[in-house]
């Protein structure tokens, strides 16, 4: 039970780092870029896109070795084993989404709740990124 903690730890504090980074580089960029500040939006709505796809592959992995491993539990279903339904049940994990072709079964349940519970905060911190972005870069004349 403690190394699925540490798993859980590492996987929130890796994506959690990696949306941290994604975001403090497109504010940090978005302001040099010479283009129309509208468009500066839409390029930090699909760098925040980018960033999520990411951790949600990064999540896949984790399901990808956690089932294959044995020991974990297993992913049941619309489930064939391969890392594009791990991705894919990552993306219903993240988003909350949660269509239920594909259910968690033994410890990996663990993560897959933990992905929920991350993925709400990282898609909540990227509407208010958004946002802010809009307040600096949208003016209406």
């Amino acid at each position: 039970m403690l190394s699925l903690f540490f798993i859980n730890i590492l996987m929130v504090a890796l994506v959690v780092g990696i949306h941290y980074e994604s975001l403090h580089f497109l504010t940090r960029n978005l302001t040099r870029i010479k283009i129309k500040n509208r468009l500066k939006l839409v390029f930090g709505v699909f760098g925040a896109l980018i960033a999520h796809a990411i951790e949600i592959i990064i999540y896949g992995g984790a399901y990808y070795y956690m089932h294959h491993a044995n020991k974990w539990g297993q992913l049941r279903g619309n489930f064939s084993g391969t890392f594009e339904d791990c991705i894919y049940f990552s993306y219903t994990s993240y988003t909350t989404v949660g269509f239920g072709d594909i259910e968690a079964l033994g410890r990996i349940r663990f993560l897959s709740g933990i992905e929920s519970l991350t993925g709400i905060v990282l898609i909540t911190w990227t509407a208010s990124f958004l946002f802010l972005e809009m307040q600096r870069h949208w003016k209406i004349k």
